[in-house]
């Protein structure tokens, strides 16, 4: 998992020979903590659970907080799976707009995007930290538009002032935002290249996937409801195929990060793929 530097070599090997002891830590316990003091991650593992390339940070806060990326892969898998299953229609769901889980996308996918974007904060991890602000405050967005209270809806139904039924203006103005947040994914596109293939994938679905909801809601708009409604079932799809990535990178980071005894899984790191052709273009 990584090397141990030489500086505290000496008090490992003195604990290793029983001559080290503590007043309340046992020569075991003194041991595990020197050894984790003293391991660095790998740049390969390090990018592969914070999905970031190690940067140059102050301080070892990683060392005293735990890691904020499981926390919102958490949130996006699970705010996910059943938005992009009511999209598709799965066992008679849908209706209008998937709102069936709203509460889903608050507590799970805003809230747990939102505190794992915050922690990639206070390590320094740029990319992620981004990433997860953005697509928890989508999920926030996302939900709010289809709460009551808000307005939202109400003040652009059919008929006027009904909270549960958008017209034609809702759906030709709403379709904008997956439009903003397409081109926001493809921006996250082109910067995970230096992260994973697997990674990458996510953002290619989400890139199609927020152009398809677009394309459907601007069809719905003019009144196409069949091509609109087929346009959301390829939003469904797309999404689901991130969700199933998603999942895929959570049980990767989380076997990395308990070390368990099983083979690990993946991920593809492109990050020597980039710095091997940089080393390239200035030979």
């Amino acid at each position: 998992m990584g090397s141990t530097h030489n500086g505290n070599g000496s008090a490992i090997k003195d604990m290793e020979q029983g001559s080290f002891h503590g007043d309340n830590a046992s020569h075991e316990e003194k041991l595990r903590n020197a050894l984790t003091n003293t391991m660095t991650l790998s740049p390969e593992l390090f990018e592969k659970i914070y999905l970031s390339p190690k940067g140059d940070t102050k301080g070892d806060l990683r060392k005293t907080f735990a890691n904020p990326t499981p926390i919102a892969i958490t949130g996006f898998v699970v705010g996910l799976l059943p938005l992009s299953c009511e999209y598709m229609g799965w066992r008679g769901s849908g209706g209008t707009f998937a709102t069936a889980t709203t509460s889903a996308s608050v507590f799970f996918g805003g809230v747990l995007l939102t505190f794992g974007g915050i922690g990639e904060f206070f390590l320094g991890n740029s990319f992620p930290c981004l990433v997860f602000f953005a697509y928890g405050a989508h999920f926030f967005t996302y939900a709010a538009a289809f709460i009551p209270w808000f307005g939202a809806v109400a003040w652009n139904s059919s008929p006027a002032g009904n909270d549960y039924s958008p017209g034609p203006t809702f759906a030709a103005g709403f379709g904008f935002y997956p439009l903003a947040l397409g081109m926001l994914s493809f921006i996250f596109l082109i910067c995970s290249l230096r992260t994973n293939l697997v990674f990458v994938l996510i953002f290619v679905c989400a890139t199609m996937g927020f152009g398809f909801a677009a394309g459907s809601l601007w069809a719905t708009a003019l009144g196409s409801a069949a091509y609109g409604n087929t346009l959301l079932i390829a939003t469904g799809a797309c999404f689901f195929a991130a969700d199933m990535l998603g999942w895929y990178l959570l049980l990767a980071i989380m076997i990395a990060v308990m070390e368990l005894p099983v083979p690990d899984l993946p991920v593809f790191d492109l990050s020597n793929v980039i710095k091997a052709k940089s080393r390239t273009k200035q030979d």
